[in-house]
């Protein structure tokens, strides 16, 4: 039976939607050739999780003091019809988000909650937490912590602002970390060699096309064989993944 990640709406859910991660981030898209998105890693860490969507825009403006009032919080023209889930509750300019959801895990699981991953944003941070889902029957907050007073951060309307991830408890815990040197592991050892002079060969294709078109069709500056899910010498990885494809969340 496949694990379940359930969230009971307490009063009413304030017109947060949750649903899966999007694979694409802007600031990716925006870089020279999108080559960004050629990176497997970033890619599949934008997946990861559940997002859940501001409601409303909002702006936030952080004076620089401790105390709670020192964080403006303010949704314009929506005035009194907007959806408000945002409030100073800790003071030091940490806005904290309301998650009108009680979400339950099955036994053994933890559910982190963090900002979107490979997200940027000027002057904020998010600020992450640990919860125990599997028993906890009380909800929880997104808080992210402005760190430039004076400058305005805004939150638009569709934006997410928290991320959630199931793990299992004590998992990491598990891990017996140690450090060997590579050549503790030949096959490992010679296909890290491998792979490092493929990465040489394509930076010297590159500089070569800068200067020449002939080589322009020669170039190939990132490595493909991660993404295919290969070694260098084209053997197959024994499991690779290019996609998370999460579900929606359905509604009873």
């Amino acid at each position: 039976m496949e694990p379940e990640l359930i969230a009971y709406r307490t009063k009413s859910d304030r017109g947060v939607k949750i649903v899966p991660q999007s694979r694409w981030r802007e600031w990716m898209n925006e870089t020279n050739a999108r080559s960004a998105n050629r990176c497997l890693p970033l890619l599949m860490a934008n997946e990861s999780g559940w997002a859940l969507l501001n409601p409303t825009a909002v702006e936030l403006t952080w004076d620089g003091r401790t105390h709670p009032d020192g964080l403006a919080v303010d949704y314009g023209d929506a005035g009194a019809a907007a959806a408000r889930i945002v409030s100073s509750d800790f003071g030091s300019g940490v806005a904290t988000f309301s998650v009108p959801y009680l979400f339950r895990t099955p036994p053994g699981y933890n559910l982190l909650a963090r900002g979107p991953a490979n997200w940027p944003k000027d002057g904020v941070q998010a600020l992450e937490g640990l919860v125990e889902t599997d028993w906890a029957v009380a909800t929880f907050t997104m808080n992210w912590k402005l760190t430039r007073p004076g400058l305005t951060v805004r939150f638009d309307a569709g934006e997410p602002y928290c991320v959630v991830l199931p793990q299992r408890r004590d998992e990491l815990e598990s891990f017996r970390p140690a450090i060997r040197h590579i050549k503790a592991d030949p096959q490992t050892a010679e296909r890290t060699r491998a792979w490092a002079e493929g990465r040489r060969q394509a930076h010297l294709r590159k500089f070569l096309a800068e200067f020449s078109p002939e080589h322009e069709d020669e170039w190939d500056a990132w490595e493909k064989q991660y993404f295919k899910g290969r070694y260098p010498d084209g053997a197959p990885a024994p499991e690779h993944q290019t996609r998370r494809r999460l579900d929606e969340f359905s509604v009873d």
